[in-house]
C-alpha cells in the first residue's frame, strides 16, 4: 500500500552518507521533531537525477528553508558511498544523502518499482514529500519517466 498524506513514515533503518563514512539512522529519529523535504530518485548519477532533480533542490535550498523546511534529504536505492560521492560531485552542500541500499524504505512507503529490465533491480520511484515530525504533509509522485511534480519548484509552490 502506498503511503498517503496524513500517514506516518514507517520505521526502517537508512544509512546517512557523512564525511566520516556511513552512519545508520532510524527513520523515526531522522524525521522526529522537524520538517523535512524528502526527495527520492531512481538512482544517483542517473541523467535526470543528476542534471535536473538534485541541482533544483541545491538551487532552491535557501527558499525551502525560508519557508520552514529544517532539512532537505535525497534518498535512492544506492549504498552510502555512492550517495556520498553523488552529493560531493553535485556540490549538494547541506542536503542529506540517505542510502536505501536494499530498497527497504522504498518498499515500506509503497513506492518501489522493478527496474530489472534496465539492469537496475528494485528501485525507488521518483517523488518528493514534505514530512513534518514523521507525518507526510505533501506527496508528489511522478508518473513513470516524468519529471514535473517532484521538482523543487513544485514543492515550494505547495508550502
Amino acid at each position: 500500500m502506498t503511503i498517503s498524506v496524513g500517514d506516518r513514515i514507517p520505521s526502517v533503518t537508512l544509512t546517512k552518507a557523512t564525511a566520516d563514512g556511513p552512519d545508520q539512522i532510524s527513520s523515526d529519529d531522522f524525521f522526529k521533531g522537524r520538517k523535512v523535504a524528502l526527495v527520492a530518485v531512481p538512482g544517483a548519477f542517473t541523467p535526470t537525477c543528476s542534471a535536473r532533480h538534485l541541482p533544483g533542490f541545491v538551487d532552491k535550498a535557501a527558499e525551502l528553508k525560508a519557508k520552514g523546511v529544517d532539512e532537505i534529504a535525497f534518498t535512492s536505492v544506492n549504498d552510502a558511498f555512492v550517495m556520498g560521492a553523488w552529493g560531493k560531485a553535485s556540490d549538494a552542500g547541506d542536503i542529506v544523502m540517505l542510502a536505501d541500499g536494499n530498497a527497504e524504505f522504498a518498499k515500506a512507503v509503497g513506492l518501489s518499482f522493478d527496474g530489472s529490465k534496465f539492469g537496475m533491480g528494485e528501485r525507488s520511484q521518483r517523488y518528493s514529500m514534505l514530512v513534518n515530525d514523521g507525518v507526510v504533509e505533501q506527496l508528489n509522485v511522478e508518473a513513470p519517466g516524468a519529471f514535473e511534480v517532484s521538482s523543487a519548484e513544485h514543492l515550494l509552490s505547495e508550502i
